[in-house]
């Protein structure tokens, strides 16, 4: 596994704020292809290591990099949590939906339990890394408010290789609706009011 990332951080160091995401790629599969050596070596060899396994070595080489590159005096670090995706409409009681098609509102019991698929772990790993290493980043949590928002992806009104949905395509949102990508505007203005809350507390 690559140890560093100074390749594109070099380019980060006088930033004034670093704003910092890393998940969904992370949901493709339960293990994930690490490269032996650094990428320069061009090996094709590779171990197969669980996802949070592998998250947990990301996190700390992220953490190792603030903690020797940025000087926390000049930039503010925030890390944004995992943005969910709205596969199974059984998720919010409603087994005869088609994913998060037709949904036209956010799931009102507040006070049901949220089970969306989000692998809450890779939270724990960056919580825990941010707490151990000790270095000041502000963790940004837009998850469970997302959650909530099963109504608010692309759905049918997506594109796909570039293109819009065919009428037959729209007509089958079981396999074409986009219930990972979000309507814009929507829920991730959100999110960035929250990040500009935080950087104007900061002032």
């Amino acid at each position: 596994m690559p140890e560093s990332i100074s390749k594109h951080g070099i380019h980060w160091k006088a930033a004034d704020f670093l704003v910092f995401n890393t998940y969904i790629w992370w949901m493709n599969n339960q293990t994930i292809k690490v490269l032996r050596g650094s990428l320069d070596q061009e090996t094709a060899d590779y171990d197969e290591v669980q996802r949070c396994t592998a998250y947990e070595r990301v996190m700390t080489t992220w953490a190792d990099w603030l903690m020797h590159n940025v000087n926390h005096t000049q930039t503010a670090s925030y890390f944004i949590t995992m943005s969910p995706v709205h596969w199974q409409s059984s998720n919010w009681n409603n087994p005869d939906g088609a994913v998060c098609a037709r949904e036209t509102t956010p799931i009102m019991n507040t006070t049901m339990e949220l089970d969306m698929g989000t692998d809450r772990r890779l939270l724990d790993i960056v919580r825990n890394t941010i707490k151990k290493k000790g270095i000041p980043v502000d963790l940004i949590d837009i998850t469970t408010l997302s959650e909530y928002r099963k109504d608010a992806h692309t759905s049918v009104y997506t594109l796909r290789q570039g293109k819009l949905l065919l009428p037959e395509q729209k007509a089958n949102p079981a396999s074409f609706a986009d219930c990972l990508h979000w309507c814009l505007p929507g829920v991730p203005d959100t999110w960035n009011e929250l990040l500009y809350t935080h950087i104007i507390s900061r002032s």
